[in-house]
């Protein structure tokens, strides 16, 4: 709770603590409080006081609220299903009822509250009414929800390297030795037709077979490569990256340089693999935006920081420009760098390349044997 008894004096005017009535003082500390709407209902549900913490969350001035049903706070569905009235007899029943859920501010937007209904008793033991206390919740449940949505994508995109390894690992596994006997069998066919004097025709189809299932099988290698570069996991990142920019030069009219500083660096399996689909998205969105001649792929670490840098010479762009700065492409890039507990820069203008610069703490990507 936010309190500053300052106000409470102020509230009081000059008059000294002792000269406030006990039951004053409380009314005016309750009144302080700003983070919590406290106010009590008589036996009925009426709203019977109202304190400035009631005002700012809910909405309402005390000569709006005071003798109207507590009722108006709930969502049309709870009221038809008389929530609020189970909520009194509960707390009646029990001294206390406890709830979290949707509330309606007098705006109509709703809010997730935290509530507390307390039954207020006299000596006798009568009902004299209810202390009612409720918090606005809904910012932290946001977050909470992004928690798990950044969890859940973490999870997903995990379970989707996963799938991408094995499907690689079949196609080059599967399909490809598959592909190799079919090619070893035409190739035994072609010298039998070559022994029994058949026609060059027939020669000639059998070895546009043979070229035709070498292209499939580059176009296989291509495809499993694509999906999960072998050396990724059997040589490391440095080499996985080597080969991406060996590709991208290859396939696309730039040429691709790495320089990869990562001799003394062990990332961990899914740290390289962020990494390596961040330049792989770099790369892309070259081929498909930047009309360049060369690509720079930088990999350094210094002290506590690991930085990837992609820069290229192509046109640029405006970064007020809002369909370039999030676009897909770099918004998964950012997320796969925020889950490492990094961040993406991005500078540009028009004529003079896009440079794009992922910092990620050292502590977060590196092994275990490696982090001091």
């Amino acid at each position: 709770m936010d309190f500053n008894w300052n106000d409470a004096k102020r509230k009081a005017g000059s008059a000294n603590d002792s000269e406030v009535p006990l039951e004053d003082r409380y009314q005016l500390l309750i009144d302080a409080v700003q983070d919590y709407a406290i106010f009590m209902l008589d036996p009925a549900g009426r709203v019977a006081s109202w304190n400035s913490g009631a005002r700012k969350i809910k909405g309402y001035s005390t000569d709006e609220i005071i003798g109207r049903h507590f009722s108006l706070f709930y969502t049309p569905e709870d009221v038809a299903s008389d929530k609020p009235g189970r909520e009194l007899a509960l707390a009646a029943a029990r001294g206390r009822a406890e709830d979290q859920g949707w509330r309606v501010r007098r705006d109509g937007s709703r809010f997730w509250a935290d509530v507390t209904i307390t039954a207020v008793h006299d000596p006798s033991g009568e009902l004299l009414g209810f202390a009612k206390v409720t918090r606005d919740m809904t910012e932290r449940m946001r977050l909470a929800e992004l928690e798990h949505s950044s969890e859940l994508a973490a999870q997903i995109q995990s379970t989707r390297e996963d799938e991408q390894k094995r499907i690689a690992r079949e196609l080059h596994d599967d399909l490809g030795q598959q592909l190799t006997a079919l090619k070893m069998g035409i190739a035994a066919l072609e010298a039998q037709l070559a022994a029994s004097h058949t026609s060059p025709a027939a020669l000639a189809t059998t070895s546009e077979l043979q070229r035709q299932i070498d292209a499939m099988m580059a176009s296989l290698r291509r495809l499993a490569a694509n999906l999960r570069p072998p050396m990724l996991d059997d040589l490391g990142l440095a080499a996985a990256l080597e080969w991406l920019a060996d590709d991208f030069t290859h396939r696309y009219d730039f040429e691709t340089i790495v320089e990869a500083d990562l001799d003394a660096a062990h990332f961990t399996p899914s740290a390289s693999t962020a990494i390596f689909r961040i330049v792989q998205e770099a790369l892309t969105n070259v081929v498909k935006h930047a009309k360049a001649s060369h690509v720079l792929i930088a990999i350094s670490t210094s002290v506590g920081t690991c930085t990837v840098r992609i820069e290229d010479d192509g046109r640029g762009t405006e970064l007020d420009d809002k369909r370039r700065p999030r676009s897909f492409g770099l918004l998964g890039m950012r997320e796969r760098a925020r889950q490492l507990g990094g961040s993406v820069r991005i500078d540009s203008t028009p004529g003079a390349g896009f440079r794009i610069a992922v910092h990620i703490p050292l502590n977060a990507i590196q092994a275990g044997d490696q982090v001091r």
